[in-house]
């Protein structure tokens, strides 16, 4: 089973996720973890709604680190749930802070003639001892790899069609924590994809819980922002490239009709980053995996910056950083990887071209971490 075998090669990891997130939870919104277990079962008929199998691959990853499944599938919902109505006080308790920053540039703006797609994933300190490479050989569907926390489905990746996916987390007042499809489902939803309006057609199915951006590029010169809120198909807003590249952090850049947007509230910087971002592509002499990661390990606005840092005028548990940061190359199927702040954590480069080889045959359909 795909799941078992990630949670058996990640026990350590998985379990330390689940100790951190009752600590998380504990601290932010006063609930216990039998009552966090408690609201995550809302959306087990959603997920089961959507995709059976993803409820499967959790009940896996719980059998394999020795968990309970409701465990797992808390940790798959912490998003949603944090945004549960009876725990929505806890917002005005949480911290100010940084969040992802995301691109995808064309091949015809790139030195290399390839499509890159990637990110800066920032969140709390916990996830520096948390953070898998996640690489899955399934049978009917795509081969994938994902850099993801232990426990979870999936978060940024590639997989064997040629499709890449980086994230952002948004905040909306239609986040009230109702049950629907919750957004690490999704993410995992989209690498099963084959295109990119494979993709896109992931996201219209169902009813979605939570506000998220979702870039998606693929190795033929194709690259979509698509923002959602809360709802159904038509609370999706998608950006094209400007220039042959998107970027993207914490805040909606699109129109959305009757929706506030609250992702500056929760994370000022944003707009901050993006601006920075959008100004070192203009000013680069040329674009490569190279520059890109220069882009990464910027410290403008620092410790807000795009390679965030732990701000330490906050308590532990307010603290955020950038705990990983990707480059990946869509078309050579490599992925760049740093294992923390990029301005001192050296990339390592790894070659996926022979795993996310296109049409290859997967026999065993097992996971390796």
């Amino acid at each position: 089973m795909q799941g078992q075998q990630y949670g058996e090669q990640a026990r350590d990891r998985v379990q330390r996720s689940r100790s951190a997130y009752e600590e998380v939870f504990g601290y932010y919104a006063r609930w216990t973890w039998p009552k966090v277990t408690e609201e995550a079962q809302r959306f087990l008929a959603p997920i089961e709604d959507f995709g059976r199998d993803y409820a499967e691959e959790m009940r896996g990853i719980a059998e394999g680190a020795a968990l309970p499944f409701e465990d797992i599938l808390a940790l798959n919902v912490r998003t949603e749930v944090m945004f549960a109505a009876k725990a929505r006080h806890a917002l005005a308790q949480m911290p100010r802070r940084a969040e992802c920053t995301s691109f995808a540039v064309l091949p015809d703006a790139n030195i290399d003639g390839h499509a890159l797609i990637g990110q800066n994933w920032d969140w709390l300190l916990h996830a520096f001892d948390t953070v898998v490479v996640l690489e899955a050989k399934q049978e009917a569907k795509p081969n994938y790899v994902t850099v993801v926390e232990a426990g979870l489905l999936a978060k940024t990746g590639m997989n064997s069609a040629g499709i890449g996916l980086a994230t952002n987390a948004l905040v909306s007042d239609r986040d009230c924590g109702e049950p629907g499809v919750p957004y690490h489902v999704l993410l995992r939803a989209i690498l099963d994809a084959e295109t990119i309006t494979g993709a896109i057609c992931k996201l219209q199915a169902n009813v979605r819980s939570s506000s998220a951006n979702f870039l998606v590029a693929s190795d033929e010169g194709v690259a979509l922002d698509i923002e959602g809120t809360p709802g159904d198909f038509g609370s999706l807003r998608t950006l094209t490239p400007n220039r042959g590249a998107i970027l993207h952090t914490n805040h909606l850049l699109a129109e959305h009709a009757s929706v506030k947007d609250i992702s500056l509230w929760a994370m000022p910087g944003s707009s901050v980053r993006l601006q920075r971002a959008c100004r070192l592509l203009e000013t680069a002499a040329e674009l490569s995996p190279s520059t890109l990661q220069q882009l990464l390990a910027d410290h403008a606005d620092h410790p807000w910056s795009i390679c965030c840092h732990a701000d330490p005028k906050q308590v532990r548990l307010d603290q955020g950083a950038t705990v990983a940061s990707i480059v990946m190359d869509l078309n050579a199927r490599h992925l760049w990887l740093a294992d923390g702040q990029p301005c001192s954590v050296p990339y390592r480069e790894l070659d996926y071209s022979d795993f996310l080889e296109k049409d290859t045959p997967n026999p065993s359909g097992e996971p390796h971490v």
